[in-house]
């Protein structure tokens, strides 16, 4: 199996001779509340005439609740180390950089 990754770059430590990298997926999440969840999941299940009856009520009752935001993506985080040299060769990649990793089960 084969997947290359985009990863963006949240840390580097440099101690001199070794670089530690740490890179979390590059991928773009929307939060979703939960009050939205709630509701798209009534709605698939209700008809339209009783969603009519049920909607304004499920909605009056969700004001008064907090705002929960869900996260509807986990992402990958790698952490790797490297010689400096190395670390030289693929252009010195800054904080913020984006780089590309293959992984893949041999």
């Amino acid at each position: 199996m084969f997947a290359a990754n985009e990863f963006k770059i949240t840390q580097i430590v440099d101690n001199g001779q070794m670089i530690q990298m740490t890179l979390i997926e590059n991928v773009s999440t929307e939060p979703i509340s939960q009050k939205q969840m709630i509701i798209e999941n009534v709605s698939k299940k209700l008809d339209s005439e009783t969603k009519e009856q049920v909607m304004p009520l499920l909605e009056a009752i969700l004001q008064a609740q907090p705002t929960v935001n869900i996260k509807t993506y986990q992402q990958t985080q790698v952490t790797i180390a490297m010689p400096k040299s190395r670390y030289d060769n693929i252009g010195r990649p800054q904080v913020g950089s984006t780089i590309e990793i293959n992984l893949k089960k041999i």
